[in-house]
């Protein structure tokens, strides 16, 4: 009989679940004559717990989200306290993969593990252990079915654009400094035009193959979106909410409000924009340090 492969056999703490049992350890089982029921001991019963985190972060210093090799990343940052306080290989899956620079507020990260500690330990632990520029704002213990990516039933984005003439050196990492004239009316109008199910392919980046762009699927809902002056009138910020986004979809929706603005686009051109689904055609894809992640909304049936 062939050997089973690792996730056959149910994998490490790290590995996704095939099912919804928790794994348990059990004793030998002993009869000590034919009358005696069969007495189970469980004195090592281990199960599998399930995690969600909330997680802040100023990202101007990382290389974005995901693990890579050599560099700064949230993730990697995260994953190696949380395999230090487990001596488990924790994986930690995220609603998002935000990217080099871009901040967050409410990013939500899930894993699962068979320690012991709690929630609050948890939390407690990972906030003394990471650099300051990464805050573990919540923590609560989930059930099996949670996945902080799949769970997630829609996200909040917001861009800040800073239209003063001097930017304060406390906020210069969380906006692009634009001072510019700018017609923000024909800007609200525009960005009124993404709110709906659309083709987003002119907003979004490619995959780097020219295959999977056209194979991949482009459309996407968005609840609500708006553009308005913050109350010190300094700010110009874009807000929107949607089930999910895009690779630069964000970003790229703001480089073309931003040329509305200017006046080298019409608001109307935003729907000629979803049926042209030629990215060359919408607006540039603005710097990063303006983008925080600012809430994942998952529904209330996750919480145990």
């Amino acid at each position: 009989m062939p050997a089973l492969s690792r996730r056959q056999r149910g994998g490490e703490a790290g590995e996704p679940l095939r099912s919804h049992r928790s794994i348990v350890l059990l004793k030998t089982c002993q009869i000590s004559s034919p009358s005696e029921d069969l007495r189970l001991k469980t004195d090592n019963l281990v199960s599998m717990r399930y995690f969600k985190l909330t997680i802040a972060y100023d990202g101007t210093d990382f290389h974005g989200w995901q693990i890579q090799a050599n560099k700064p990343t949230i993730q990697g940052e995260i994953v190696g306290v949380l395999r230090r306080l487990t001596q488990e290989n924790v994986v930690l899956h995220a609603a998002g993969r935000t990217d080099a620079g871009v901040h967050a507020l409410g990013q939500v990260g899930s894993f699962r593990t068979q320690s012991h500690l709690s929630a609050q330990e948890f939390q407690r632990a990972l906030n003394a252990l990471l650099p300051p520029a990464i805050r573990i704002a919540g923590a609560e213990e989930v059930g099996p079915d949670f996945n902080a990516r799949w769970s997630a039933r829609g996200k909040i984005y917001r861009y800040r654009l800073y239209r003063g003439k001097v930017v304060p050196p406390m906020v210069w990492r969380y906006v692009l400094h634009y001072p510019f004239p700018l017609d923000e009316d024909a800007m609200r109008d525009a960005a009124a035009r993404f709110v709906g199910t659309h083709d987003f392919a002119s907003f979004a980046a490619s995959t780097g193959s020219e295959e999977d762009d056209k194979e991949r699927s482009t459309e996407r809902e968005i609840y609500s979106a708006e553009l308005v002056r913050i109350a010190d009138n300094e700010e110009l910020v874009f807000t929107v909410r949607g089930r999910s986004f895009l690779r630069y979809m964000v970003r790229k929706m703001v480089g073309t409000l931003l040329d509305v603005g200017r006046g080298k686009l019409m608001p109307a051109d935003i729907d000629r924009l979803y049926e042209l689904r030629d990215r060359s055609k919408s607006g540039p894809t603005v710097p990063s340090q303006g983008l925080v992640m600012v809430e994942v909304q998952h529904e209330e049936a996750w919480h145990l």
